[in-house]
C-alpha cells in the first residue's frame, strides 16, 4: 500500500508572476491529500494590487507574514470596508464577497491565503477586468453611465495584478480613519494576542469565530516551537489542519489507523496537512525557533491532546491498556502537556 505525502514544497514551485505580483498555489490538484483546504502564497510589490475579484467556492482567511497591505471589500448589503494590515494580522472574506489587496510598501508584502475548500482554484476566481472584458462594451457603458469611447482604456482580458501609486494617509483614496482600530470587522491582530505559553517549549496564538465574528467558516493559529520541543500527539475532531512553515525545520508524523503512519520533514516554505481526526505531532528538529501558521476549516478550535486524554482516565485503565505496572502507569501525565520541552541530555 502506497501512503500519501503530507508535505508540499510550496515555495519551491514555479510561480505565477506579473506586474509586481508573485503567487504560488496548492489545491488538491497539486497536493492531493489536502482535500479540505487549499492555500496560496502571494507577494505584492508596493503599489501592486491583486485586482478586484471574488471567489465562488471558498471563503478566504489570510495571515500577513511580512510587509503591509490594504484591502477593500463589498458586502451584499452595499456596505464597503477598507483596512490596512501589518505582519501578524489576519483577515477573513466570506465566499462571494468582492475584494482587493494592494501592497503598501516600503518593501514587498508577503501573505498566506487559506481557503476552506481543497478544490479551490483560479477557475473559481472571478476578476472584475475579466468580467468587463467578456461583456459587450455597450452593455458596460450603459451600466456605468459612460460612453464606449471613454471605456477604451479598459483591459481586453483579465489583468490579475495591476500596479498603481502607493496610497498614503493624506490621499483621498486611502480612506483614513480618525483613530486606527486594533481590530475591525475584517481585521484581527493575531500576533498582538497574549499567547498560550509553555516555558521552554513554545507558544500558541489562536483566533476563532469567538474573537473574530466575521470568520464563520475558519479558525487559525500560529505556533512557535523551541528547538527540540514537541507539539504533542493530538488530533482535531472537527477540522482539517493546513500548515505553512514560516521558519525553522520540523518533523511531522501523521497516524492513519490500521497500522499506517507517515513521517515527513519540513522546512520554511513547505506546506503540511493533517486530515480531520488523524493523529499527528510536530517536533522542532532544528537549532532555531520553528514558526508555523495553521488554518482550520471550522470556525471553532478543538484539539484532543494525548496527555489530556490520559489524564482523564483512571490509572488502572491505562495500566491495562498499555500493559504497564501500576507504578509506571502512575507516572503518566496528570495534566495537559500541549508542548513538551526538549528532553534533557544530562
Amino acid at each position: 500500500m502506497t501512503l500519501p505525502s503530507f508535505r508540499y514544497r510550496l515555495e519551491q514551485q514555479v510561480p505565477r508572476v506579473g506586474n509586481g505580483g508573485v503567487t504560488r498555489g496548492a489545491s488538491v490538484r497539486e497536493f492531493p491529500i489536502s482535500t479540505g483546504i487549499a492555500g496560496v502564497s502571494m507577494r505584492l510589490a508596493p503599489g501592486t494590487m491583486r485586482e478586484l475579484h471574488w471567489h465562488a467556492n471558498a471563503a478566504e482567511w489570510a495571515y500577513v507574514v511580512a510587509g503591509s497591505c490594504r484591502t477593500t471589500i463589498l458586502h451584499p448589503d452595499g456596505s464597503a470596508y477598507v483596512d490596512t494590515f501589518d505582519p501578524g494580522d489576519v483577515w477573513y472574506f466570506p465566499r462571494g464577497y468582492g475584494h482587493s489587496i494592494q501592497g503598501l510598501g516600503p518593501g514587498e508584502c508577503h501573505f498566506i491565503l487559506i481557503f476552506d475548500n481543497g478544490d479551490f482554484s483560479e477557475d473559481h476566481t472571478f476578476s472584475i477586468t475579466d468580467f468587463l472584458a467578456q461583456t459587450p462594451r455597450e452593455v458596460v457603458a450603459q451600466n456605468l453611465g459612460l460612453s464606449v469611447a471613454e471605456l477604451a482604456p479598459l483591459p481586453d482580458r483579465e489583468a490579475y495584478f495591476v500596479r498603481g501609486p502607493v496610497p498614503d494617509g493624506s490621499s483621498l483614496s486611502a480612506t483614513p480613519r480618525r483613530v486606527p482600530e486594533l481590530a475591525t470587522m475584517h481585521r484581527y491582530p493575531l500576533d498582538a494576542q497574549q499567547p498560550r505559553r509553555v516555558p521552554g517549549g513554545g507558544t500558541q496564538r489562536t483566533v476563532t469565530v469567538d474573537e473574530f465574528p466575521i470568520s464563520t467558516t475558519m479558525a487559525g493559529s500560529v505556533i512557535e516551537l523551541q528547538p527540540g520541543a514537541l507539539r504533542e500527539l493530538h488530533w482535531h475532531p472537527n477540522a482539517d489542519e493546513w500548515q505553512y512553515y514560516i521558519s525553522g525545520t520540523a518533523e511531522m508524523g501523521v497516524f492513519l489507523a490500521q497500522g499506517n503512519a507517515v513521517i515527513e520533514q519540513f522546512e520554511a516554505g513547505d506546506v503540511g496537512y493533517a486530515p480531520m481526526g488523524a493523529g499527528h505531532y510536530i517536533k522542532n528538529t532544528g537549532a532555531e525557533v520553528c514558526r508555523i501558521l495553521i488554518g482550520f476549516n471550522n470556525p471553532h478550535y478543538q484539539a484532543m491532546d494525548l496527555s489530556e486524554w490520559l489524564a482523564g482516565n483512571p490509572a488502572d485503565v491505562l495500566a491495562t491498556t498499555f500493559g504497564l505496572s501500576p507504578e509506571v502507569a502512575a507516572k503518566l501525565p496528570h495534566k495537559t502537556v500541549f508542548v513538551a520541552p526538549p528532553v534533557s541530555r544530562k
